[in-house]
């Protein structure tokens, strides 16, 4: 079942993301089962939304490529992680 993915992940900055995008290269190896990755950052840390296949593929890139990276990086905190069933996905068209 698709999921949605949403994490708060206080006191990680913009600088400390792009050098676990940089180490883990999800955009150029797409991890298996993910489907959409949005990233802001609030002031105070990342607000990340995805959306996958399964939380099972989830937890796999978690526990295979990005812990890793996390663990190089040196970031301590861990995030608040709130899964849910896909309800719907529309992406609007572009022109």
């Amino acid at each position: 079942m698709a999921i949605m993915m949403i994490m708060k992940w206080e006191g990680v900055s913009l600088d400390q993301y792009e050098e676990a995008k940089r180490l883990v290269r999800w955009e150029e190896d797409r991890p298996i089962g993910g489907k959409l990755h949005l990233t802001a950052h609030d002031g105070t840390g990342l607000r990340i939304t995805d959306v996958w296949d399964s939380a099972e593929a989830f937890q796999a890139f978690v526990d295979d490529r990005l812990t890793p990276a996390i663990m190089q990086i040196g970031i301590q905190q861990a995030p608040d992680v709130e899964v849910y069933p896909l309800h719907d996905l529309y992406l609007v068209p572009q022109d």
